[in-house]
C-alpha cells in the first residue's frame, strides 16, 4: 500500500537499513551526527531518546530524534525536551520534510504536556540556524558544547 505525504515511523528491523542509509549533504556533515550514532545514543538512553524515520510516500527521506525529559545539568534542576537530531537526506531537502519533522516533535511534546521545545545547532556556514529561526525558535543566549541553544514556547 502506498501512502502519500510525510509520516514518522518507529525504527524497526524492517526499516533499520533505510534509516542508516539517510545521508545529509557533504557540506552539512560537520553539523549533524550520522544516523548510526543517533541510534547508538537511543540504545543507551532508553526512555529519553525518541528516534523516528521520516518517510514520504514509500521513500525514506530523513531521520529525527527527540529527547524527552533529559536532565540538562545532571542535577535534576532543569528537565528539558526537544529536538536532539534531524537528518534530511541530501536529495530531499527543501521539500518540507524538515518542517514536518520539527512540527511532529512539537506535537509529541505537546501531547506529553511540555511547554518549551529546545534545539541546539552548530553556528556558522551551512548550519541550520536560519531554518530553526524561521520556524520560530529563538536563541536564548545559552551555549552547549559549542552549539547555540534555541527554544520555542509551545502553545498548549
Amino acid at each position: 500500500m502506498t501512502t502519500t505525504g510525510p509520516r514518522l515511523e518507529e525504527i524497526t528491523p524492517a526499516n533499520l537499513d533505510a534509516a542508516l542509509g539517510i545521508r545529509v549533504r557533504p557540506d552539512q556533515e560537520h553539523a549533524v551526527a550520522p544516523v548510526v550514532k543517533s541510534l547508538a545514543e537511543a540504545y543507551v538512553h532508553p526512555g529519553v531518546a525518541w528516534p523516528r524515520l521520516i518517510v514520504d510516500g514509500d521513500r525514506p527521506v530523513g531521520f529525527v530524534m527527540a529527547c524527552l525529559g533529559i536532565d540538562w545539568y545532571g542535577d535534576g534542576s532543569d528537565i528539558r525536551s526537544g529536538l536532539w537530531r534531524l537528518n534530511i537526506a541530501a536529495g530531499e531537502q527543501g521539500r518540507g520534510c524538515g518542517r514536518f519533522a520539527v512540527d511532529s516533535v512539537a506535537a509529541e511534546l505537546r501531547r506529553r504536556g511540555t511547554e518549551r521545545y529546545y534545539v541546539t545547532w552548530h553556528p556558522g556556514p551551512n548550519g541550520p540556524e536560519g531554518f530553526y529561526l524561521r520556524l520560530g525558535f529563538r536563541a536564548d543566549g545559552e551555549n552547549s558544547g559549542g552549539q547555540t541553544v534555541g527554544v520555542l514556547e509551545l502553545d498548549q
